[in-house]
């Protein structure tokens, strides 16, 4: 084997460019301030949910969070303060998604089932379930007077957004106003009524049944839904 054919086969050193350095981005005490109280809120839901309000304790949000209770204090002093965040945190997630949602309804598509589809994943949701059971739980009439104020301040704004949409895609002020107000209602009642009876083979054939009654009062009262 000659010199030039092996010199040949010998492996080529890599010529490595400069080394890229790392960049550490490092958060603020105000990201970390935010995270650390997004963390507790978000297990403040979970034990609710598992637990219910009557056995809510904020010792075991505290070790759902991985935090200690030092730090849960510092950002909620009060089992009524982190109860009320709580809720607040859940339920304007909820309104913003309906917003964006009622919205980006285009003309020409149907509202009716948009309507629905938000209002029973709104109503069929851990938040409303929490809320019902907090509303009924709840002792102290000036706390529960403040916390439901607070729910229907960000209930409501989703409504006039869906309100909103519907006008826009032909119905009357009034034919819009009670379709919601019907539709809504029929869906928070399937959605209790799924405390002790669970169906939704059936509560799908109801609420398809109500598009159809929908249709009809809309047929002669206002622009007919689109198809």
């Amino acid at each position: 084997m000659s010199l030039s054919a092996t010199t040949d086969e010998r492996p080529q050193k890599r010529t490595r460019g400069p080394k890229k350095r790392r960049i550490h981005t490092r958060r603020t005490q105000a990201q970390r301030t935010q995270e650390t109280r997004t963390r507790i809120l978000d297990a403040a839901v979970e034990v609710l949910r598992k637990k219910g309000y009557a056995h809510f304790r904020t010792a075991d949000v505290a070790r759902a969070a991985g935090v200690s209770r030092g730090a849960q204090l510092h950002h909620f002093k009060t089992k009524e303060k982190l109860v009320y965040a709580t809720m607040e945190h859940v339920f304007h997630n909820v309104l913003a998604t309906s917003q964006v949602r009622a919205r980006a309804l285009k003309r020409g598509e149907d509202p009716l089932e948009r309507v629905i589809a938000d209002g029973r994943e709104f109503f069929f949701s851990t938040p409303f379930f929490i809320s019902l059971d907090i509303a009924t739980s709840i002792n102290s009439a000036r706390f529960r007077k403040r916390l439901m104020a607070m729910v229907r301040n960000a209930r409501l704004p989703a409504e006039r957004a869906w309100h909103q949409a519907m006008v826009a895609n032909g119905m009357s002020e009034q034919v819009a106003d009670d379709v919601l107000w019907l539709t809504l209602g029929l869906v928070r009642g399937l959605a209790v009524r799924m405390l002790w009876q669970n169906e939704p083979e059936r509560f799908d054939r109801l609420l398809a049944l109500w598009r159809t009654i929908v249709e009809g009062y809309i047929g002669t009262n206002g622009s007919p839904l689109p198809r």
